[in-house]
């Protein structure tokens, strides 16, 4: 029985010299030491990566978003106040990871569900079944219309986070994606397309 007590024992000195240990290292890493935060990272990163890949249930998807976990942890490490343990805070942030990961992936594969909705009945008979005359189309337009079309109708981006991201006016936002859907439609109606 002493043995047990006295292995049970040892394990709490190791679990106390550890979390003794990440308070350092999170004082360390907050004064901008890569090393301690490296530690960090070794300590919590299987935990973290194992959450995410559960949340995910994909490998690829689970290893982004644990590297953006920890890259969000070291830009918020000033904001860590040590109300909750290091570990669950950083679980917070893993989860978030996720979620705006997830978010991002959903818009993504609706807008590809649209756009695959969409091409069955604009097909003709030289049609071979895919989207490069869109694509084609698209590549073709003026370089303004173009990154407006792709950022407002591809990725989903509103016209004040276009306006934003290209330096323009959402007024010019909304002008220019309005030519490029006008010349998208006339180029896909001299290529025989219906509109």
């Amino acid at each position: 029985m002493a043995a047990g007590a006295a292995a049970g024992d040892a394990v709490t000195a190791v679990t106390e010299q550890g979390l003794a240990d990440e308070l350092e290292w999170v004082e360390r890493a907050r004064q901008a030491d890569t090393s301690a935060f490296e530690s960090l990272y070794r300590l919590h990163v299987d935990k973290i990566y194992g959450l995410c890949l559960r949340m995910t249930g994909n490998a690829s998807e689970a290893e982004d978003c644990t590297q953006d976990a920890f890259i969000q942890a070291w830009r918020k490490l000033a904001k860590f106040r040590g109300d909750s343990a290091f570990s669950s805070w950083l679980h917070r942030i893993a989860v978030n990871a996720v979620l705006v990961r997830m978010r991002k992936s959903r818009r993504e594969q609706d807008r590809i569900q649209a756009v695959t909705d969409i091409s069955p009945a604009a097909k003709t008979v030289g049609d071979s079944g895919n989207l490069e005359d869109l694509q084609k189309a698209v590549d073709e337009l003026p370089a303004g219309a173009r990154r407006v079309f792709v950022l407002h109708a591809v990725y989903g981006y509103s016209h004040d986070e276009t306006s934003s991201m290209l330096g323009i006016a959402v007024g010019t936002s909304k002008a220019q994606l309005h030519r490029a859907k006008r010349l998208l439609a006339q180029q896909l109606k001299q290529n025989g397309y219906e509109s």
